[in-house]
């Protein structure tokens, strides 16, 4: 798949995150229709919108690369996947179906087993951010694009992590201790890897959870703006694993490397 022009893909895409976006915030304005799936987690009528206009435009762009969706089955029974895309329509869908904010629409392309490029989108909070390369993560906002650089704002003195939960687990305590973090602020969905890679935040640590779905495009984005995803161990995230399942995660800024 080296051939792929990841650029040109990755901003073909854009246009469409932004108009799934707007899709979503309608669909709430008018009520949306909630179920249960079978892992009682709820899904909505706006999810498996977003979900249909995204997977169409991306199989428009990459014909060729098969996508794994948090809301489908396809192509999840295959084995050894080395390039495909990772969906996940509304990442926090709490906060969709609860007309809260930090619900995001995100696309994560592997190639290799390795995230290259990742779009994510905040219809809420209006903040589109992608990449598509090392020293190429940008955000759109307000109509302007701007290049993220996660370290813009590091002070070693004031380390500020966000965590999914307001009550620390005692082994990422740990884990901030060693790391000098001083607060951290509750952040749900992968906006999180956003805040990180736009300076907004220095980490996050998290046990094993959730699915590679909800971290790929993240983890892209985080890494083109200079930052770096591992697990407890310092090994690198790879993709594709058996049933799509995480890794304990260590997210940190460029000069917590």
């Amino acid at each position: 798949m080296n051939n792929l022009n990841i650029e040109k893909i990755v901003k073909e895409l854009i246009d469409t995150f932004l108009y799934a976006g707007q899709i979503s915030i309608d669909l709430r304005n008018k009520g949306l229709i909630k179920e249960l799936k079978p892992d009682n987690t709820p899904v909505s009528n706006g999810d498996l919108e977003v979900n249909k206009i995204i997977t169409e435009k991306i199989k428009e762009v990459t014909p060729e690369l098969p996508i794994i969706s948090e809301e489908t089955s396809d192509n999840k029974s295959i084995k050894g996947l080395n390039d495909f895309w990772l969906i996940d329509p509304i990442d926090g869908t709490y906060d969709y179906i609860n007309n809260l904010e930090e619900f995001t629409i995100n696309a994560g392309l592997i190639l290799n087993n390795q995230p290259m490029a990742g779009l994510i989108y905040a219809p809420a909070k209006k903040r589109m951010f992608y990449s598509f390369g090392p020293n190429n993560a940008y955000e759109i906002k307000n109509d302007e694009t701007i290049k993220l650089e996660c370290s813009k704002n590091f002070n070693k003195d004031t380390i500020k992590f966000v965590s999914y939960s307001n009550k620390i687990k005692p082994e990422i305590e740990k884990i901030h201790k060693t790391l000098n973090v001083k607060e951290f602020v509750r952040m749900k969905s992968s906006l999180k890897f956003c805040a990180i890679a736009a300076g907004e935040f220095d980490g996050y640590v998290a046990e094993p959870r959730a699915f590679e779905w909800d971290i790929a495009a993240g983890h892209a984005i985080l890494n083109h703006a200079g930052g770096k995803v591992t697990d407890f161990n310092n090994h690198e995230i790879k993709y594709g694993k058996e049933n799509f399942r995480n890794p304990s995660l260590i997210l940190k800024s460029k000069h917590l490397i």
